[in-house]
C-alpha cells in the first residue's frame, strides 16, 4: 500500500532485496514478472503507472516509467510464449470502463 517492493526467496523470511518507496507512495495494485525475461518484472499504481524493472540493468530503479493518462487502470497481467525465442511479450491492461487495451513491450525487454 506504501509503493515498496521487496523481492523474497522461498527459503527465507527476510527479503533479497527490498525498494521503499518504488512509486512515491502510491498503492501497487499489480506486479507480474516478465514471461519472457527472468529478470524483469512490471508493476502498476494506482495512479496508472507502470513501472519495468529490469534488475540485470539496474537493480536500484526501474528502467522505464510509463503513465496511462487518458482512463484509470484498474489491474494488469502479461502476455507472452516463454517456450518461443520470439521476444513478444505484451501487458493487458483493464480500464474503469470496462475497457481492455493491450501494449507490446519493446524487444529489450522482452527478449530471453
Amino acid at each position: 500500500s506504501d509503493g515498496s517492493i521487496r523481492l523474497h526467496q522461498m527459503t527465507s523470511e527476510y527479503p533479497l532485496m527490498q525498494w521503499n518507496d518504488s512509486t512515491k507512495g502510491q498503492a501497487i495494485t499489480a506486479l507480474q514478472w516478465a514471461l519472457t525475461r527472468p529478470a524483469v518484472f512490471f508493476a502498476l499504481d494506482a495512479s496508472s503507472n507502470i513501472y519495468i524493472w529490469d534488475l540485470l540493468e539496474n537493480d536500484l530503479l526501474p528502467v522505464a516509467k510509463q503513465t496511462i493518462p487518458s482512463e484509470k487502470v484498474v489491474t494488469m497481467t502479461l502476455l507472452g510464449e516463454p517456450e518461443k525465442a520470439n521476444g513478444l511479450l505484451g501487458i493487458v491492461l483493464a480500464k474503469e470502463s470496462g475497457q481492455i487495451d493491450i501494449q507490446y513491450v519493446k524487444k529489450k525487454w522482452a527478449l530471453p
